[in-house]
């Protein structure tokens, strides 16, 4: 864990992907989500890319419609093979954190195959989401 509570990864690594997790307004709070456990969640996801990933925690990334909301940015790697940063929506169990992270662990957009399980929580973000938060 860095000094700011992310998990680190070896940034200098072409198969190290970076897992945006929206912690802010909506995504994140037991006011939106009452009785799913969010810190549980963060920490999962976390443990489950360590070495392949760093999981940041980010501020609102305006997509609140869509909460509990991860972005996968590719790796170096990724990138190279033409893969481009994933919104993935509703990660509010162990089953979605569980299919983000054996994605990334195998090395996410443009290296892995999305997982059929994130199939339907994929979606496009909004212009203004991505101007607002440059993945």
């Amino acid at each position: 864990m860095t000094a700011h509570g992310n998990a680190s990864a070896d940034s200098g690594s072409a198969r190290t992907c970076i897992v945006r997790a929206c912690r802010d307004c909506c995504c994140g709070t037991e006011r939106k989500h009452p009785g799913v456990d969010h810190d549980g969640l963060l920490d999962r996801l976390q443990a489950g890319t360590r070495g392949s990933a760093r999981v940041l925690r980010s501020a609102c990334l305006l997509a609140c419609e869509e909460s509990n909301v991860v972005v996968v940015t590719p790796s170096t790697e990724g990138r190279q093979a033409g893969g481009r940063p994933v919104w993935v929506r509703g990660v509010l169990d162990d089953a979605s954190v569980d299919a983000v992270t054996g994605w990334v662990t195998e090395g996410g957009p443009g290296v892995a195959p999305l997982p059929s399980e994130l199939d339907d929580r994929v979606f496009a973000p909004s212009g203004l989401s991505l101007t607002w938060t440059r993945v």
